[in-house]
């Protein structure tokens, strides 16, 4: 599956997703001072053996904008992701037993199951949040970036 985000001129980067079924339309990413929310799923889905928004969109759905939005693993996932997007908010990444506790307590409080992580997995999702979030920095307003979602190719 690729993902092609647009840096916008405005308050919002554009997210264009074009699955093995076809072109989805078009996302409106609100910017955020880091990363689009999306390019974090990315980062998180392609690392992590979980299926979230983007592996629901390469399976066929929409990500949870009509369907899917009742699927438990996603709803982990999307935890997982305010995480990482909370830790380059602050630009601090919290220690690993103290990130998979606080990982805990946001999940049981919507209900969610956590996904078991370990320091390992943290770390090599932090080393490709650093390696987009640098990627995405040197992107012109304007410019593009062509992501692909491992195992999903188009």
């Amino acid at each position: 599956m690729k993902l092609t985000f647009t840096k916008g001129t405005g308050k919002f980067d554009r997210l264009d997703i074009v699955a093995a079924d076809g072109p989805r339309p078009p996302i409106d990413c609100p910017k955020q001072g880091i990363i689009p929310h999306d390019m974090v799923h990315w980062a998180v889905e392609s690392i992590a053996e979980a299926a979230g928004f983007l592996h629901l969109i390469a399976d066929g759905g929409d990500g949870g904008f009509r369907t899917g939005i009742e699927d438990r693993t996603a709803q982990s996932v999307e935890r997982l992701v305010e995480m990482f997007q909370g830790e380059g908010w602050s630009q601090t990444a919290l220690p690993d037993d103290e990130f998979i506790a606080l990982y805990a307590v946001t999940c049981e409080d919507r209900g969610d199951t956590p996904l078991p992580i370990t320091g390992v997995l943290l770390t090599a999702i932090r080393a490709r949040m650093a390696e987009v979030s640098a990627q995405w920095a040197a992107v012109p307003e304007g410019g593009k970036m062509v992501l692909e979602l491992p195992g999903h190719p188009q």
